[in-house]
Formats: structure tokens, C-alpha cells, sequence
């Protein structure tokens, strides 16, 4: 997946949900130290800024160069460029060592990793007792009544156009791999779910569309998914461009323990 983010950076920044406190709050309520966090495919950095408020360090990683420059800057947050191929041991260093780490959260990324390694990796780190690992990401979006048919629609254009790892996103985590003793973050279902609400424009809402994987990837394989036809229907179903929405980006998350 290394690049496929990389021509919609800029636009990530100001069109993606920002994940509610509370959650950051939970997962520390979790560890009982707060000396480091890792925070891995962390884009632009949102996740890390929240849970730096939790950690006396956060060292936050990401294979892409143009979503590191695009990162929100913090007095406990280290950006670090971890380039494909990097090995396991340099990963060891620039982190901390074993036993070393007391929060891992992965937020919209880990169905793209290498996952039996990522987690070997993780489980070295992961400071022993009482690490926590945790993983979370959105597959759907709820508007309105009128407004939701039509995106169920435009959403099954795009189907051709992912990346085969999105199955674990579709399928909300629930196949996903996750060897950790199960941490309870007050829900009964696994993965738990979570809603990220968000006030957009019809404009944002069409420029976080626009930075989907499968828009990009169809636009390079000269197919327009938001043809002018297109985008006039999602507009007139939405209410019109300038009525601002509540959105709910509908998210899960999943957490564990050595």
C-alpha cells in the first residue's frame, strides 16, 4: 500500500473524522503506565495529537513521506519515516527496545500490513504486563434517510476499485486476525462498535470521497466514479451545497493484551 495515500495527503488533513476523546481516555484507562505510545500508519498525525495528551511520549510512524508533511505538529509527538523495505530491528530502535511500548494503536490502517509480522513486531514491543494494543477503523457513513440510499449506490460503483485488504474493513474487523488476549472496553460485541461524528459541507463530504483509495485508483484506470451525473445526484440528495450535515462515520475497534 506503500504511495496509494500519498496524492490525497493534503486533502486527508481536513476531510477525515477526528476521533472523539473519550477514546483516547479509554485506551489509557487501559495501561497502567504512560510512558510511550506508538502510533502506527499515522497519516497526518490526528490519532497521535489525541493520545499524546495521554502519554509522556508518542512516536508516530507512517511509509508515506507526503502524509508526514502534512502532520500536525506536538511537543510530545516524534514523527518518524519508516520507509518499505525497513527491517524489524531498525523498527526495535527507532522505537524504544523490547518491553519498551504501553500503547499501540493502528487507526484506518492495519488491514493494509503485513500481519503476522506487524503483530510479531508488536508483541516484542508491547510492555509486559499491561501493554495494550489497539486497532479501530469506519466502513460506512449514516446522513440521512434521503441521502443514504443514493451513497450505497455510489459505494457499490467503487467495489472493483479496492484493494483486496479492504475485505476486513467491509466485514467491520470481525475476520481480522488478532492473536492478543482481548482487552473489555465496555461493550459486549467484538469488535466494538463506535460513532465518530462530523459537521461537513456537501463540498467536504465530496472531498473526502474524492480521497478514497478506489476513487484514485479508478481515475487512474480512466474511470470517473464522480462523474458531474454523479456528484449533481449526491448533492441534491444531501440538500443542496451549502446545507451543513451531523455526519456519523460508523467505527470499530478491537484491543488487546499479551
Amino acid at each position: 500500500m506503500a504511495g496509494l495515500f500519498d496524492k490525497q495527503a493534503e486533502i486527508y488533513v481536513d476531510t477525515r473524522p477526528t476521533n472523539p476523546a473519550h477514546w483516547y481516555s479509554m485506551l489509557a484507562s487501559r495501561t497502567p503506565l504512560h510512558s510511550l505510545a506508538w502510533d502506527v500508519g499515522t497519516g497526518n498525525g490526528q490519532a497521535a495529537l489525541g493520545v499524546a495528551e495521554h502519554y509522556d511520549q508518542v512516536i508516530a510512524t507512517d511509509v508515506s513521506v507526503a502524509q508526514l508533511k502534512c502532520a500536525m505538529q506536538h511537543p510530545r509527538v516524534r514523527y518518524v519515516h519508516t520507509p518499505i523495505p525497513i527491517s524489524n530491528d531498525e523498527i526495535m530502535t527507532l522505537i524504544g527496545g523490547e518491553n519498551s511500548v504501553d500503547l499501540i494503536m493502528v487507526a484506518q490502517a492495519v488491514h493494509w500490513f503485513d500481519l503476522p509480522n506487524f503483530y510479531s513486531l508488536a508483541t516484542r514491543l508491547l510492555r509486559k504486563p499491561g501493554g495494550v494494543i489497539a486497532v479501530w477503523c469506519y466502513n460506512d457513513v449514516e446522513v440521512s434517510p434521503t441521502f443514504d440510499p443514493v451513497m450505497k449506490r455510489f459505494h457499490d460503483t467503487t467495489l472493483p476499485f479496492w484493494d483486496p485488504n479492504i475485505k476486513h474493513v467491509f466485514d467491520g474487523y470481525k475476520n481480522l486476525p488478532f492473536p492478543f488476549k482481548s482487552v473489555c472496553l465496555g461493550c459486549e460485541s467484538e469488535p466494538c462498535p463506535l460513532d465518530i461524528p462530523k459537521q461537513l459541507s456537501f463540498e467536504g463530504f465530496l472531498r473526502m470521497l474524492r480521497s478514497w483509495s478506489a476513487v484514485a485508483t479508478a481515475k487512474e484506470q480512466g474511470v470517473d466514479l464522480l462523474s458531474e451525473g454523479v456528484v449533481r445526484e449526491l448533492e441534491d440528495s444531501w440538500g443542496g451545497p451549502d446545507l451543513v450535515r451531523c455526519i456519523v462515520y460508523k467505527a470499530f475497534m478491537l484491543a488487546g493484551t499479551v
